[in-house]
Parts: structure tokens; C-alpha cells; sequence
């Protein structure tokens, strides 16, 4: 009598889904606000992704601070301190979260 591994699970193939879920544009934006101070805006990114661990990721290697929006308009909002445009633009190619021709920079 053989065993039979009825469970079987393709590891990968949740992040194939997700990556296939992405098909919006993904719009990085700079604000100004009070005091000379600037904020960098990420929205359109799927929800198909854990946002806050983006979050959590991108703090660690842009070295600022960052959060999580909920917008009725918008959706999920990333928001992250200072001007990283160029840098939040790179991270996303590397991690293949979108590609680049899904990334719009605004403002450059």
C-alpha cells in the first residue's frame, strides 16, 4: 500500500498569482507640505500584495519613515517620508512588484 500525498502545494504559485494580479498602473507621486517638508505617495499597487510588509520593507531600506493609507477614492496609499521617487521606482523593478512601464513618476 503506497502513500498518497493529497495535499500537494505548489509554494510558488502564490506569487505568481499575485504578480498576475497586477495589471493597473501604480502612480508615485511627490506632495509638499508644511515647512519645506515632502512626502512620496505609492498608489495602485494590487491589493493581491501584504502592503504592509512593502511598508515595513521599504522603511528598512530608504531609511525613513512610512505608513499605510486607507483612501475612499484612492484605495491603499503607501506614504513614505521625504523624496523617493527615483529610489521607491528601482525597488519596486528589483522586487518585480510592477514593471516599469506600469510605474508612473510623477513629477521628474
Amino acid at each position: 500500500m503506497s502513500i498518497q500525498n493529497l495535499h500537494t502545494r505548489d509554494p510558488f504559485a502564490e506569487a505568481e498569482a499575485a504578480a498576475a494580479i497586477q495589471a493597473r498602473p501604480v502612480h508615485i507621486r511627490l506632495q509638499q507640505r508644511n515647512g519645506g517638508r515632502t512626502i512620496t505617495t505609492v498608489q495602485g499597487l494590487s491589493s493581491g500584495y501584504d502592503l504592509k510588509k512593502v511598508v515595513r520593507c521599504c522603511k528598512k531600506e530608504f531609511a525613513c519613515n512610512g505608513t499605510l493609507l486607507e483612501s475612499p477614492e484612492y484605495g491603499q496609499v503607501i506614504q513614505l517620508q521625504g523624496d523617493q521617487r527615483l529610489k521607491i521606482h528601482q525597488w519596486l523593478t528589483k522586487m518585480q512588484l510592477a514593471s516599469s512601464d506600469q510605474l508612473k513618476v510623477c513629477g521628474l
